[in-house]
C-alpha cells in the first residue's frame, strides 16, 4: 500500500454503497434525501472517496460522474432506477429465453457426449450496456478528480480465474494501491464495462471481459469476494464512512428468532425450504451479510485503537518509544443507513410484475414464504418495485437526517490532531 503523506493529509469522508441487485434502488432514495441537506444545495457531493460493488458500483459511478452537483447526481440516480424495466437489464423476449433454455438443455443433457460450454448465464444482459451508457457520462469522474473534489472512485469486481476481489480505482495520482491474498487494487479509467462486471450477478448474468494489467480476464459480481465492503474506503484513507446497506436488520433478526430462540414461550414449525429460498439465502451470503460483520469488526478495531492511544501516551511520557514500533493506526467513524422495512416482503407483493418467462422459471423452483423471498428482491428489475424502494430510502434518510447532517458536516480536524491520529501508510482498520 502506498503511503499518504502526512504533510498533505486531509480528513476524508467516504461513501460506501453495497451490493444487492434491484435492491440498489433503495440507495437512490437515501442519496436523494441527503442531497437536500441545505449545506449541499447546489454544491458538490460531500464525499472525497466513493466505493461500490454490484448495484453499488452503478450508484457510486453515477454520484462520481456528477460530483460537482450533488443534487443533480441524486436526481440522476432516481431517474435511472425509477424508469427501470427488466428489458433494460436483460433480454426478456420468449425467443431469447427459449434459445438460452435450449443451449442449457444441450449442456446438461448431452454435454458429456458432445461437449458443453454453450451457456454462461441464465439470461442475456446485453441491454444493460446500452441502458448504463444512456444514463452515465463517466467523463465527469475524470473532471471531478482533476478539480480535486473527488479523491477516488473505487469499483470492485471478482476475477473468475483467481477468485480474488479486484478493486479498480480512478483517482488522484499517488492514491494507495494494495495486493493482498484475496484482494488487489489497480489503477483504471472507469468505464461502463467495469460497472457491468461489478454488477454481473453470478450465474444470472454472464462474465465480463476487462483489462487487468497487461492482460485481459473475465469478471463477475464484486460482492462475491469483497467480504469487507468498508475496506477499500479505509485503505484509500477515509476518516469517516457513510455506508448504505440494503438489508433490514429487524427482518433478519426476526428470521433468526424463527429458526432459533432461547425463549421457551416462542416456537415455530418451519417447512422444508424450496430451491428458490435456498438460492435466495445464497444471494444473501453474497450481497447482504458482509456489511454488518465488517461494521462489527471496525467498531472493535476503533475500541482497540482508542485503548492503544492511551497506552501510547503513557509510554511516550516515560520516553521509551521502542514498544511503539509499528504502522500508525487511526480511528474511522462509520454511519450506516439500512432499510427499516423488509425489502423481500415488498418484492413478494410485486412478483407478478416479473417477466412471465422468468416468473415461470422461478415458480418451478418453489414458493418461499414472504419474508424469505430474497431471490425475487434481487431480480425484480421493475419500476413499481424500484420506486417503492426509492421512497423507502428517502423516508429512512429523512428519519435520520439530523444525524446524517451532523455526521457529514462535522468540523474538519485540526492539522495537529490529523497528524497525530491519521498519518498513515495506513494500517487498514478492516479485516483481510
Amino acid at each position: 500500500m502506498q503511503p499518504i503523506s502526512a504533510s498533505v493529509r486531509q480528513p476524508m469522508t467516504a461513501l460506501v454503497l453495497t451490493a444487492g441487485g434491484a435492491r440498489g434502488a433503495y440507495q437512490a432514495g437515501v442519496m436523494r434525501r441527503v442531497s437536500e441537506i441545505p449545506a449541499f444545495a447546489n454544491g458538490s457531493a460531500p464525499f472525497s472517496i466513493i466505493t461500490g460493488a454490484s448495484a453499488g458500483a452503478i450508484n457510486g459511478a453515477a454520484i462520481a460522474s456528477q460530483h460537482q452537483n450533488f443534487s443533480a447526481s441524486a436526481q440522476l440516480l432516481v431517474k435511472l432506477w425509477s424508469n427501470l424495466k427488466a428489458s433494460d437489464v436483460y433480454r426478456t423476449d420468449p425467443l431469447s429465453m427459449l434459445k438460452n433454455a435450449g443451449r442449457m438443455a444441450m449442456d446438461f443433457g448431452l454435454g458429456g457426449l458432445i461437449g458443453a460450454g454453450r451457456v454462461t448465464s441464465l439470461v442475456d444482459s446485453t441491454p444493460l450496456y446500452g441502458f448504463l451508457t444512456q444514463y452515465l457520462d463517466l467523463t465527469g469522474i475524470r473532471r471531478a478528480v482533476k478539480d480535486g473534489g473527488l479523491y477516488a472512485l473505487a469499483i470492485t469486481a471478482t476475477g473468475y480465474h483467481s477468485g480474488r476481489a479486484f478493486t479498480f480505482i480512478e483517482g488522484k495520482e499517488g492514491h494507495p494501491l494494495w495486493n493482498k491474498s484475496r484482494r488487489i487494487a489497480l489503477n483504471a479509467e472507469i468505464t461502463v464495462p467495469h460497472i457491468l462486471a461489478s454488477a454481473a450477478i453470478p450465474i444470472v448474468f454472464p462474465p465480463v471481459e476487462l483489462p487487468a494489467g497487461n492482460s485481459t480476464a473475465y469478471f463477475g459480481d464484486g460482492a462475491m469476494r469483497l467480504v469487507t465492503p468498508l475496506s477499500p474506503a479505509i485503505r484509500l484513507g477515509a476518516d469517516r464512512i457513510l455506508a448504505v446497506g440494503v438489508r433490514c436488520k429487524e427482518s433478519a433478526d426476526s428470521l433468526l428468532r424463527s429458526e432459533w430462540s432461547s425463549d421457551a414461550d416462542f416456537s415455530s414449525d418451519l417447512k422444508r425450504p424450496p430451491l428458490s429460498q435456498i438460492c435466495g439465502t445464497l444471494m444473501n451470503a453474497i450481497f447482504l451479510d458482509h456489511l454488518d460483520a465488517d461494521l462489527d469488526h471496525l467498531n472493535r478495531m476503533n475500541s482497540f485503537v482508542t485503548e492503544h492511544e492511551k497506552l501510547e501516551s503513557l509510554v511516550c511520557a516515560t520516553g521509551d518509544n521502542t514498544v511503539l514500533d509499528h504502522e500508525p493506526m487511526r480511528i474511522v467513524n462509520p454511519l450506516v443507513i439500512s432499510p427499516s422495512a423488509d425489502i423481500a416482503f415488498i418484492a413478494k407483493t410485486l412478483e407478478h410484475r416479473m417477466p412471465k418467462s422468468v416468473r415461470y422459471m422461478m415458480e418451478g423452483m418453489g414458493t418461499p414464504d414472504a419474508q424469505s423471498a430474497d431471490l425475487t428482491s434481487f431480480l425484480l428489475f421493475d419500476s413499481a418495485f424500484t420506486r417503492e424502494l426509492i421512497q423507502l430510502g428517502y423516508r429512512d434518510a429523512a428519519d435520520r437526517i439530523d444525524e446524517i447532517e451532523a455526521f457529514l458536516c462535522e468540523p474538519e480536524l485540526d492539522s495537529a490532531s490529523l497528524n497525530k491520529n491519521n498519518q498513515t501508510s495506513g494500517t487498514p482498520i478492516s479485516m483481510e
